[in-house]
């Protein structure tokens, strides 16, 4: 089987980015986004879903961190969907509840075709490092709507911001990693449509 892997570039006046993913890797990972604690996180994605991830990006940073981390999730959830195909043969849906120190997070994801997605953390400091808490549902929001993905990520105990947020990201790639992996009894796609 050939492995799963997109390269997806867009560019516009506020940032210039491209990302390649092969869903089929083993964790290695070259970011560089200019926010080092988003580096920090896609890291963590690439390393704890085994993909391998390549995020180079150059955005309007002097404004502030927003659309620089938006628009990176639009360009990792368009590489996603271009990497998973036609989806026959996979599992569909993932989950996980994953513990990091005093934090607790579950994730949970469909790659249904259909985007939503549901958030449910709080963030009681402004910033972790030069990364804006806020933004943390706009790069999730972006990855479901560009991946036509179903997306619920739920803290479930936690009060630290960075291990919250980076339990989230962990947490996903968890669960993405699930639901991209094949199941040899599933012959066409998981769905009584017949397609997804």
């Amino acid at each position: 089987m050939d492995n799963r892997i997109a390269s997806v570039t867009r560019n516009t006046k506020e940032t210039q980015i491209t990302v390649t993913i092969n869903l089929d890797g083993t964790g290695t990972s070259d970011i560089s986004t200019g926010i080092g604690f988003f580096d920090h996180m896609l890291e963590g994605f690439a390393k704890h879903g085994l993909f391998d991830l390549t995020v180079k990006v150059t955005g309007d940073l002097n404004v502030d961190g927003h659309h620089t981390v938006e628009d990176t999730g639009i360009v990792l959830g368009q590489a996603i969907l271009q990497a998973v195909g036609d989806k026959k043969g996979i599992k569909r849906y993932g989950s996980m509840i994953l513990p990091m120190d005093e934090t607790l997070v579950m994730s949970a994801v469909d790659l249904c075709g259909r985007p939503y997605f549901v958030m449910d953390a709080d963030f009681n400091a402004p910033m972790v490092g030069d990364f804006d808490t806020q933004l943390v549902s706009e790069f999730f929001y972006a990855v479901s709507y560009a991946a036509m993905m179903n997306i619920h990520l739920r803290v479930i105990t936690g009060y630290n911001e960075h291990h919250k947020i980076e339990a989230m990201f962990k947490a996903f790639a968890k669960s993405l990693d699930e639901a991209t992996c094949f199941d040899p009894r599933i012959n066409d796609v998981l769905s009584t449509k017949g397609a997804l």
